[in-house]
């Protein structure tokens, strides 16, 4: 893989004249970090951006409109870098002036964000290219700022999808250490990560043992011995097949391969001695075990409580009657929440309601969460006791892996099952041809309190849909409000509905 040039970017004036991060030494080793000025990044998202051409790729049209965005505002900074022409050339922008806004300037804005954004897309994105690409922002903006829990995360999730397991561990933990939420699941992330690594390793140990000839062929290059193996099975000769199939397997881990090639081999390698005399089921079994808990545990991580905790699953008919009768207020994560005095007329609600990463200030949003509704995506407060947990998601597959790895175990009494994973759509039957947009936990949630219609009260707190700017735990604060969530419309479906409206307050009922 090409990364970027080992070199620490040439400083400029008023930089730290190392070129290296605020405090840190050039010489200091920084988790296999390599030094990348902030000039050679842009210049390669500028020539990335030359290269993608509309197609049928989605992600890679979203990747493109990042990168032109990231280019327009890194012209509005005046920072040196390359911008696409149109004929697909490029041409150099100059310091504009002398006295142009310096890095400190740069870095404390919108550019970084712009950039961090790109990176995220390029992930997305999963091809070659575009994970070189989020590698060199990575390296970019933890050259800059080496404690940016945002470059810590997108380094290591872009090298857990390289399949350089240890470094991404690392980088993960690197990342945990920057933050008191770990709102992403991290933590468990790792642990699988390491229980996978563990299965893995008692894996190979088996089949070297089962197979003592494999050591011979451990030397040589994987391929080659990989393609010999399967060429000898080809020819009925087992035996010598599967001393160079496990010998290949044993030169991977050698040499480091990507965690996803190893896989492929061991599963591929089974496969076929799965076809020998009739599988020899018996001495399989443990072998098969190993690849299906090293695979289990990177997927999910270890569950160390099938149970977590004893929680119920409750119907959508079971929560109609919880609710029923009682007085239901949602608290919006908005700053006109954060700046309120409202907090004990929350409390005072027979139910409190709040929504995904959502931050409790008792003097201004109340101390009571009664129902916390969040989208499966992150974990932020998962861990906070609630009485009734639901989660959302739109696909069942995704849903069901992120309750298994952020599902707390006693945090919640009461956890939504399947009919109440996506209300609007499994309930109300409301497809993308009358709501086109993907609906905002809050919104999946007002909607499928006014449709059972149980609650004689029924207010929303501090909902002005992100007019005031978000309230939200501090690691929340830099996730972008994303443009997927059609706020309009849904403000003028609870306006529709609104039986009285004042400035903190909007009542259903």
């Amino acid at each position: 893989m090409t990364k970027a040039r080992n070199r620490w970017p040439r400083p400029r004036d008023g930089e730290n004249p190392t070129g290296a991060p605020n405090g840190q030494s050039p010489h200091e080793p920084s988790a296999g970090i390599k030094p990348t000025g902030l000039d050679e990044c842009l210049r390669a998202c500028a020539v990335h951006s030359g290269k993608l051409v509309s197609g049928l790729d989605r992600r890679r049209t979203e990747l493109a409109e990042k990168l032109r965005q990231l280019l327009a505002v890194q012209a509005m900074t005046q920072e040196p870098a390359l911008v696409t022409a149109a004929s697909g050339a490029t041409a150099l922008i100059r310091r504009a002036a002398k006295g142009a806004g310096g890095p400190a300037d740069v870095w404390g804005g919108e550019l970084l964000d712009a950039l961090l954004a790109v990176g995220s897309k390029a992930l997305e994105c999963g091809y070659d290219d575009e994970l070189r690409l989020a590698l060199l922002i990575s390296d970019t903006v933890l050259t800059r700022r080496a404690k940016s829990r945002a470059g810590w995360r997108l380094r290591a999730r872009t090298l857990d999808a390289i399949g350089d397991e240890a470094a991404a561990v690392e980088a993960y933990e690197r990342y945990l250490a920057l933050t008191d939420d770990d709102g992403f699941g991290v933590a468990p992330k790792i642990a699988g990560m390491r229980a996978g690594g563990q299965r893995q390793d008692e894996l190979l140990r088996l089949l070297e043992r089962e197979c003592p000839k494999a050591r011979e062929y451990s030397a040589g290059p994987a391929t080659d011995v990989w393609a010999e193996g399967l060429a000898l099975h080809a020819r009925g000769d087992w035996a010598q097949g599967e001393a160079r199939l496990v010998g290949a397997l044993l030169a991977m881990e050698r040499s480091g391969s990507p965690v996803q090639d190893i896989q492929e081999a061991v599963g591929q390698y089974l496969d076929l001695r799965i076809g020998i005399n009739g599988g020899e089921a018996a001495g399989l079994c443990e072998v098969i075990t190993l690849y299906a808990e090293q695979r289990r545990n990177r997927m999910r991580g270890p569950v160390a409580d099938p149970t977590f905790g004893g929680v119920e699953w409750i119907t959508l008919g079971e929560f109609r009657n919880q609710i029923a009768g009682k007085s239901v207020c949602l608290i919006a994560n908005s700053q006109r929440v954060g700046r309120s005095s409202l907090g004990s007329e929350i409390d005072a609600y027979d139910l409190v309601l709040r929504f995904n990463s959502y931050k409790i200030d008792a003097a201004a949003t109340g101390s009571r969460t009664d129902i916390h509704a969040t989208i499966h995506k992150h974990g932020f407060n998962w861990e906070r006791p609630v009485t009734t947990r639901l989660v959302f998601g739109g696909v069942s597959g995704d849903w069901k892996h992120s309750l298994r790895n952020r599902l707390v175990p006693g945090a919640q009494k009461y956890l939504g099952d399947e009919s109440l994973r996506w209300p609007l759509r499994n309930v109300g039957k409301v497809g993308p041809d009358v709501w086109s947009s993907i609906p905002t936990s809050g919104f999946n949630m007002l909607w499928l309190l006014d449709f059972l219609d149980v609650s004689p009260t029924l207010d929303l707190i501090g909902f002005d849909f992100y007019e005031s700017g978000a309230y939200r735990l501090q690691e929340a604060m830099r996730m972008p409000i994303t443009s997927v969530h059609e706020y309009t419309s849904e403000k003028a479906w609870v306006m529709e509905r609104a039986q009285s409206v004042s400035d903190m307050r909007i009542s259903l009922r």
